[in-house]
């Protein structure tokens, strides 16, 4: 688990941490937690220059780039993800 701090285009501000885990994969935020859900299995960028994989909500690398991609992420604290979850794995 670990600890996301960010703002949405409006400008509020979140903090929230991400879990790992299918059935709660962002907790403290409702926005937050409303956007993953919201791209659940769509397909995304890890980083600018890929790989690419499907957001799962136990794949904690997939939820941060969708918060990356559509927020505007301040700190990342804790034991942050730098690998994609692998088909399989």
């Amino acid at each position: 688990m670990f600890t996301v701090t960010g703002s949405f285009d409006d400008g509020a501000t979140y903090t929230v941490q991400i879990t790992g885990l299918a059935d709660r994969p962002v907790i403290g935020s409702y926005r937050a937690t409303a956007l993953v859900e919201l791209h659940q299995s769509e397909t995304i960028a890890l980083s600018p220059t890929g790989p690419i994989t499907a957001v799962a909500g136990d794949d904690a690398a997939s939820v941060l780039a969708v918060l990356r991609e559509f927020t505007k992420v301040i700190e990342e604290s804790g034991a942050v993800p730098r690998q994609a979850r692998l088909p399989g794995s």
